[in-house]
């Protein structure tokens, strides 16, 4: 094995990328937003001397660097979007959002591309050193926070020449990642009826919030009638004004629906949209259904998960010391006992103590109550092998898409988990590169779990991706 070479490209880097990802942090940006974000990581690759390709898939915000000469291409997967609402400053345990845009990175996604950066960067210097044929591409992906960014990459080929694919994700346990995920649809539902005066002539009104709010009680009663494990979820995108007095002519609502696969998702959309016609009958109004993104379900692949547990085992658990314990024991003080436990039983672990922050890996055949979100890693999974770890950065119970992610982002336990994710990432590679026979398991490993299904795109061919205008500050 050559993992303890590579981890020393690694520390020979970390400060570079650990300040990266405070600045990233400190840019919070959302989905297809991300152009300072992008732009931090599009000016590290070229600092690095990758070759760099922007606007990849015809994305502003999307970037990939490629590194290396012959063998296989092992893409590293990064990202960088933020989200709404979450603005929290860094270090503290109480809720205190800053000023500005109100966004804050509570995924972690600030670590999570400069973790694969670093890892990526390590990798090129290690193909430089050794003279290993091989080649590293790291893919900067804004908008994973519902924007779908790899499904389009994956649709525009950007991994058709790919060999494997390795990413993570910052947690409050260290796994490799159950590569358990939801297949997920966003659609508008835009109602059109007719305005009116709601006293003087009421009976002349078609009300679109009636449409919305009828469309919301159908789809709540079908609840009952869709599999467990299924998810829908709704959010007012237009609710039609703010004057009771006028009948509102125009609605919109936008949906989430998810399901454990593909063809249990688009049974469930045509579900929800015949709900929507029916509501639109019933009010006298019309209704546009506009699909905005999909992601497809994850799709794992055993002999990777094997490889990335070895260098976890080899590597040992993310290192705490008491300044991080402390501050993760004062964040534990904001949440539950149900946030502690509920993160315990996900990995099937029943805790025997309180702890703070992780100091163990979970074994890889343990599995406990599924987490069950969604992911554009998913279509990357079904194009090429992929891997996924998730890595300790925050303290036990910490929600995700939460203040309290956002506050950690800079702390102790986030720098350490950074570095420590790049390190089995890149070592990961490195074993995919040396080992033929890995590399080979990993492929007929997926080509038997695709030939079972193959893959299609979940986004519609004529739906692209929803890209925001540049900021008027940045504009060329």
């Amino acid at each position: 094995m050559n993992s303890e070479k590579i981890w020393d490209h690694v520390e020979a880097k970390r400060q570079d990328y650990l300040d990266l990802s405070d600045r990233i942090w400190g840019m919070p940006e959302i989905a297809y937003t991300e152009y300072r974000s992008s732009a931090e990581h599009t000016a590290m690759l070229k600092a690095e001397g990758f070759k760099v390709t922007e606007n990849a898939a015809g994305i502003p915000t999307a970037v990939y660097g490629e590194a290396g000469e012959g063998g296989p291409i092992i893409a590293i997967l990064g990202e960088y979007d933020a989200l709404p609402g979450l603005s929290q400053e860094a270090g503290i345990a109480e809720p205190r959002p800053l000023p500005g845009s109100g966004n804050g990175h509570g995924c972690g996604h600030n670590m999570l591309g400069s973790a694969a950066l670093l890892a990526a960067t390590a990798l090129k210097n290690w193909l430089e050193e050794t003279g290993t044929p091989g080649r590293v591409r790291y893919y900067g992906c804004p908008a994973e926070e519902g924007g779908a960014a790899k499904a389009f990459m994956v649709r525009a080929g950007l991994f058709d020449d790919v060999d494997a694919a390795i990413t993570w994700h910052p947690a409050s346990l260290t796994r490799v990642d159950e590569a358990l995920s939801l297949a997920n649809t966003r659609l508008d539902f835009t109602f059109t009826g007719r305005a009116s005066h709601a006293a003087a002539a009421p009976h002349l009104g078609r009300s679109a919030l009636d449409a919305v709010e009828l469309m919301n009680v159908g789809v709540n009663y079908m609840r009952e009638h869709m599999p467990s494990s299924a998810r829908i979820h709704y959010a007012y995108i237009d609710a039609g004004g703010v004057a009771p007095n006028v009948v509102q002519g125009k609605a919109k609502v936008r949906y989430a629906v998810r399901s454990l696969d593909l063809p249990g998702m688009k049974a469930l959309n045509e579900r929800v949209i015949k709900i929507a016609q029916g509501a639109a009958l019933m009010t006298e109004t019309t209704v546009d259904v506009k699909v905005l993104s999909a992601v497809s379900n994850l799709l794992g692949n055993t002999p990777m998960e094997k490889t990335m547990y070895n260098n976890m085992l080899r590597l040992g658990p993310v290192e705490f010391d008491g300044v991080d314990r402390e501050y993760a024991e004062a964040i534990q003080a904001t949440l539950s006992d149900e946030d502690i436990t509920s993160d315990y039983r996900r990995c099937g672990v029943r805790p025997s103590e309180t702890k703070p922050l992780c100091d163990f890996i979970v074994p890889l055949d343990q599995v406990g109550e599924p987490m069950i979100g969604s992911t554009d890693v998913g279509d990357v999974s079904w194009s090429v092998p992929t891997v996924q770890a998730r890595v300790a950065t925050h303290a036990i119970g910490t929600p995700g898409h939460s203040w309290q992610i956002t506050a950690q982002g800079k702390a102790g336990p986030a720098h350490k988990g950074l570095v420590w994710a790049a390190k089995v990432m890149a070592g990961t590679a490195v074993d995919l590169m040396t080992e033929p026979s890995a590399l080979e398991a990993a492929k007929k490993d997926h080509a038997a779990r695709v030939a079972r299904t193959p893959y299609e795109c979940p986004i519609p061919t004529d739906v692209e991706p929803p890209i925001q205008p540049r900021p008027a500050d940045l504009a060329a």
